[in-house]
């Protein structure tokens, strides 16, 4: 157990941070396999759009890199463009 009044704010608003994280990654997730899961470019595109700014937004607050971010906009891009 942490001594320091500091500190133990610190590890409350850790958990809770952490629950926030990974609440937001969780649901980015999930909108990313429903947008994979559409088969028409009509469904996708909303969805697409939806999706690059969950990206940027946990990009943006470290919840994921940068780079990852960007890799997956390009992929889900991609794969929006492919679909008739």
């Amino acid at each position: 157990m942490a001594n320091h009044k500091s500190s133990i704010k610190r590890i409350r608003s850790n958990a809770a941070k952490r629950l926030r994280n990974r609440y937001q990654a969780k649901t980015t997730r999930n909108a990313i396999k429903r947008l994979r899961g559409t088969t028409t470019k009509v469904d996708a595109a909303p969805l697409l759009s939806k999706v690059i700014s969950m990206l940027d937004r946990l990009a943006k607050k470290n919840v994921i890199h940068k780079n990852k971010a960007s890799n997956n906009k390009s992929k889900l891009t991609k794969f929006v463009n492919a679909l008739s």
